[in-house]
């Protein structure tokens, strides 16, 4: 008697396992469709959300013939497409979907019978839907570019106000050299490779005015971190 209540509360277990899985796939903003497997494996990614989908994490997952499975998972976070799409050098797989839109997106090489799952996707008002521990990584990452961008806001207010010019070029470049060797962030790098660019300025006004678009830009990044760095619900600490 016992064993049989032990195997039906096990196919209980097992049936509300798979109806809570179908019932958070039905709720997903984000549909995975039309995998494909061999040397240019892709899955399609559909918005069936009404706003843009800014991150999702994808599981891939092999089993090989030993029974055993290897699960790679892949995350991106397109936040900031907001405002750097259509920028020179763009990275198009960091995009944000559109509501309606269906994207193929590229995967590793995945072996014949390979299964994509959405683990994880963030909508543009910061509602998350999914594995937690995914969720967490991606908000995680966004307060460290948030910060990172600030540090680098902060530099420029500091610096521009009062230094123009090869003056201005130095302090900054000082400030995120400082800034790089701590926090190794894109933000960081970007800043310290564009003031370094900027040096092959003709003159002083020129490279005021490319300083203040730079500026201008990282502030309006800032911005946007500041609105999605925090999952909805949670105030917002700076």
């Amino acid at each position: 008697m016992l064993i049989l209540w032990t195997m039906s509360l096990r196919i209980l277990l097992a049936l509300i396992s798979a109806v809570s899985a179908a019932a958070a796939a039905a709720d997903s903003p984000l549909n995975v469709s039309d995998v494909v497997t061999g040397p240019s494996s892709h899955v399609r990614l559909t918005n069936t959300a009404t706003q843009p989908v800014t991150a999702w994490s994808l599981a891939a997952t092999t089993a090989s013939d030993s029974g055993r499975t290897h699960r790679e998972v892949y995350t991106s976070d397109g936040y900031l497409s907001e405002v750097t799409h259509g920028l020179p050098g763009a990275n198009a797989r960091l995009e944000r979907i559109m509501p309606g839109e269906s994207r193929q997106v590229a995967l590793d090489p995945l072996q014949p019978g390979a299964m994509v799952d959405l683990i994880a996707a963030v909508l543009d008002d910061g509602t998350a839907f999914g594995d937690e521990e995914a969720i967490a990584a991606i908000f995680a990452h966004r307060v460290k570019e948030r910060d990172a961008l600030r540090a680098v806001v902060d530099a420029f207010n500091d610096v521009l106000p009062a230094r123009h010019g090869a003056d201005a070029l130095t302090a900054l470049r000082e400030r995120f050299s400082a800034l790089a060797q701590r926090d190794d962030s894109v933000p960081c790098r970007a800043a310290l490779d564009a003031v370094q660019a900027f040096q092959q300025k003709s003159g002083a006004a020129e490279i005021d005015n490319s300083l203040r678009t730079y500026a201008a830009f990282v502030q309006k990044e800032y911005a946007v971190t500041q609105r999605h760095a925090v999952r909805r619900g949670t105030a917002i600490k700076n």
